[in-house]
């Protein structure tokens, strides 16, 4: 008797100290609420500048165990101009919050790990979000539970509900069977991972003739585990796999890609940012023609972070205003020379240091061969230069420190892509076999004709190297003025010479 009343007052003990543990959590919860919403505001600004959003919470009702709160995105902004969500228009997550030590939803998934709080949240349906509950028939298309730490620190589990919206008057359709988005990151939003997976994706529109357009996506998986830099830049590893790639026309396949895989991994050392892309494909089809494959690696290195940072809010920043100008969507030659003049006036801040790049290699590759294509390029800081720069070789005196670079097509390699494209194009199997013939023969014949390239046993091969304003072109060596006098007739080149 006695023990069962020892076993009934710890029961009781421990249910006074998880309520008062509960009901403290909760009351700390309340009191930094200000506080995570002003970093989260913060890091909004930070890595959104244009967005013009601000976010806020309304409605906080706290209980012992849980509480209930709304989480406000709205325009920061009471002018038309954003284009996110206008003055008055709000975007509302409708959050349940779970208190610590333990949180009832964790413990429902068997994570025992103390936590301050579980949050699960919904969307509201507004008038910003109205148009994605009629996807859903009423539901939120997303939900989200999120873990967060004593810390600060939050993992978020994120659900995309499966859709399927036809517009029968366009014929246009968007259908998934939705998807998972894992996200964690510390309370300072520095480190940050995330890992995604999208089974399915389909796309239906009309193009300019009015036949149907199918665009499908499977297998799409992302992953990531990055951190800002002292700089603010965002470093570390990143990949995305896709399983295929399918765009149809009118019922007809007319591009399949099989087993696309990127990766990213960049550092940081010294104020100094390097690293590596590589992207490969393992088979592209063009109406249903075997086109082989592709790859490409691609090494940067020795960029200075601070001036990243500066060209990234800068190229972003212009690039915003660019956007944002009237009548630009319908002028995608205006659009494109602004975009031109944007990247080259920004230029300069991104050389400083004298960063490198390397592509090491381009591939292509089919079962006749494969040809490739390597570049190293050394730059100079313009900023070391003084002057400023009058003609095209002044340019790259200017920018350009030693550059290598060589391509190789490898002519039966090259052939057989072009008998596929003749193929695809609806030739006969003889008619396209000799056409491709053609067709690589007199590349290599007008390369050779113009010495821009040479034949070395079954490849078409161009070499370049420059250094110190000296060229070496397929062996030719001459003056980097002798060399664009010769292959880039009409270009200025006599003057604006640094000494």
């Amino acid at each position: 008797m006695k023990k069962t009343n020892v076993a009934v007052g710890v029961i009781i003990a421990l249910g006074v100290i998880w309520t008062g543990a509960a009901w403290f959590t909760g009351k700390q919860l309340e009191n930094h609420m200000d506080q995570l919403l002003q970093n989260a505001n913060t890091q909004l600004n930070a890595y959104a500048p244009n967005s013009r959003l601000k976010i806020s919470y309304q409605d906080y009702q706290r209980g012992v165990f849980s509480s209930k709160a709304n989480l406000v995105i709205q325009a920061s902004s009471q002018t038309e101009d954003n284009a996110l969500l206008k003055p008055g228009q709000s975007v509302i997550l409708n959050e349940t919050i779970d208190h610590g030590p333990f949180p009832f939803a964790q413990l429902k998934h068997f994570n025992l790990i103390p936590s301050m709080a579980s949050v699960h949240s919904e969307l509201a349906n507004t008038d910003a979000v109205k148009k994605l509950f009629e996807l859903t028939q009423n539901k939120s298309l997303i939900n989200a539970d999120t873990r967060i730490g004593y810390s600060g620190a939050t993992d978020t589990a994120l659900r995309i509900l499966p859709i399927d919206y036809q517009n029968a008057q366009t014929g246009e359709r968007l259908a998934t069977n939705g998807g998972t988005l894992n996200v964690s990151a510390d309370n300072k939003g520095d480190k940050f991972s995330l890992e995604s997976d999208v089974d399915s994706l389909a796309l239906t529109s009309k193009n300019e003739m009015g036949q149907p357009v199918l665009f499908t996506i499977n297998g799409l998986k992302l992953n990531g585990n990055t951190h800002l830099t002292p700089e603010g830049v965002r470093v570390g590893d990143q990949s995305i796999d896709v399983e295929k790639v399918n765009a149809s026309i009118n019922g007809q396949d007319a591009l399949t890609l099989h087993k696309m895989k990127g990766s990213y991994s960049f550092d940081n050392s010294a104020g100094k940012i390097g690293g590596n892309l590589d992207y490969k494909v393992d088979s592209v089809r063009l109406r249903k023609q075997d086109f082989g494959q592709a790859a490409l690696n691609m090494k940067l290195s020795q960029f200075d972070a601070q001036a990243v940072k500066a060209f990234s809010d800068r190229y972003n920043a212009q690039m915003q205003d660019l956007t944002s100008q009237k009548g630009l969507v319908d002028d995608p030659i205006r659009y494109q020379a602004g975009v031109n003049a944007i990247l080259m006036s920004n230029l300069p801040v991104l050389l400083k240091g004298s960063p490198s790049i390397s592509i090491a290699p381009l591939s292509w590759k089919n079962d006749k061969g494969e040809s490739t294509f390597n570049l190293t390029a050394n730059f100079n800081d313009p900023a070391t230069v003084t002057g400023e720069p009058q003609t095209l070789k002044a340019m790259v005196y200017r920018v350009l420190k030693t550059l290598d670079a060589k391509l190789v097509i490898n002519m039966p390699m090259a052939t057989e892509t072009m008998h596929k494209v003749g193929l695809a194009e609806g030739y006969q199997a003889d008619d396209a076999q000799k056409l491709a013939d053609q067709q690589v023969k007199g590349l290599a014949a007008m390369g050779q004709m113009f010495r821009l390239t040479q034949q070395q046993d079954n490849n078409i091969v161009t070499s370049l190297q420059y250094a110190n304003g000296q060229v070496n072109m397929n062996g030719d060596k001459m003056t980097l003025e002798q060399f664009m006098s010769r292959y880039m007739l009409g270009m200025p080149t006599s003057e604006g010479m640094p000494q």
